[in-house]
């Protein structure tokens, strides 16, 4: 498919510290996009990233019907960009955009599209290390009518964001609290796909616990308010005794990709590992018993994130003292380490950018 190109006359780069970068709000030069209508998708643009023109009436900001991915690519030492598992957060997109009633995008075109738009792009990717350039596609409604219906027309988008730590703890143990209170997604409903609607339902109970002092909220099932499904940014990840247990997909949480590149790394390190469900009830008999060794959380954004602690009613646990354990460190480097290619790639997880 032809691809349009303007590219801006002012770059930004220049401005930025690239040593002491956050987290998504800073954007680089240029975005791609690309419309819907009429039952087909058009040729894909990339254009100098800024504001978008929109009416007041516009379908998603009404009801809600957006999907969005997020992936990174990586400075390798030998000058090429490393894209990690493209073509798996590909996948999920398309998963995403079916439950939302959102017309696939072509897999080669959407590879095509960000391949080109990192080229264009690849000054902004950090050199150093721990930091790396957060991709964000999306797409929405782009119907400007009111009344609850599936839209006709959509945009899809890609900008792109050099990146630092997630969480301001950084590559330390992080505090969690259950929501007791508050569900999040039940099944049958869009738990397991990215949508915005899954993080705006979110957002109270997470504003909650920060008030508390606690990094994130471990989310339980939506009945029994019991049962372990993943951290509001994150899939969980428990090592009791020498299994590594985590949350099975049962429908109502995302299907991580940084979720799956543990679980095969683990089992190719020789590990048992369980997907199964957990209960609180369950984890804090293991705390209690000595038998939680480790707890983390697995995402693109934060890789890997120990937890340190997890409140649940009003019993607080602490886990390996308090400090990051040894498996987590030890999964971060492997994953890292095939990110910026410094170890060998041996599941071909990257795509790589000359």
């Amino acid at each position: 498919m032809a691809m349009e190109v303007r590219k801006t006359k002012h770059s930004k780069i220049s401005k930025v510290d690239f040593s002491g970068l956050g987290f998504g709000d800073i954007f680089s030069d240029h975005m791609l996009k690309m419309a819907y209508g009429k039952g087909q998708w058009g040729a894909p643009k990339i254009v100098p990233f800024g504001p978008m023109r929109i009416f007041p009436s516009l379908s998603t900001l009404h009801y809600g019907q957006s999907v969005f991915e997020g992936l990174k690519a990586f400075y390798a030492k030998d000058g090429s960009i490393n894209v990690f598992r493209p073509e798996r957060h590909i996948a999920r997109f398309n998963i995403s955009c079916h439950r939302l009633c959102i017309p696939p995008v072509d897999k080669k075109v959407f590879l095509d599209g960000l391949v080109h738009l990192l080229r264009i792009d690849r000054e902004w990717i950090p050199k150093q290390k721990g930091y790396s350039l957060y991709i964000r596609p999306f797409a929405f409604a782009a119907d400007s009518t009111l009344g609850v219906h599936v839209s006709h027309t959509y945009q899809f988008m890609i900008i792109l964001s050099p990146v630092g730590a997630y969480y301001k703890e950084g590559f330390n143990p992080v505090k969690l609290v259950t929501a007791v209170e508050h569900a999040r997604s039940v099944e049958g409903g869009c738990g397991a796909v990215k949508t915005a609607g899954n993080y705006a339902a979110s957002l109270f109970a997470a504003h909650e616990a920060q008030k508390k002092g606690f990094t994130q909220v471990l989310w339980l099932d939506g009945v029994h308010r019991n049962y372990i499904e993943e951290v509001g940014t994150m899939n969980v990840f428990f090592l009791i005794d020498d299994v590594l247990v985590t949350p099975h997909l049962s429908g109502t949480i995302l299907a991580g990709v940084t979720r799956d590149s543990v679980i095969q790394i683990a089992k190719d390190w020789g590990m048992e590992v369980n997907e199964r469900r957990i209960s609180m009830d369950e984890l804090m008999k293991a705390a209690d018993g000595g038998r939680l060794k480790e707890a983390f959380g697995t995402g693109t954004a934060a890789v890997i994130s120990p937890v340190g602690a997890i409140k649940h009613k009003n019993k607080m646990i602490t886990i390996n003292g308090g400090k990051t354990g040894k498996l987590a460190l030890k999964l971060y480097n492997a994953i890292t380490g095939i990110q910026y290619g410094d170890k060998p790639d041996k599941f071909k997880w990257v795509y790589k950018i000359k």
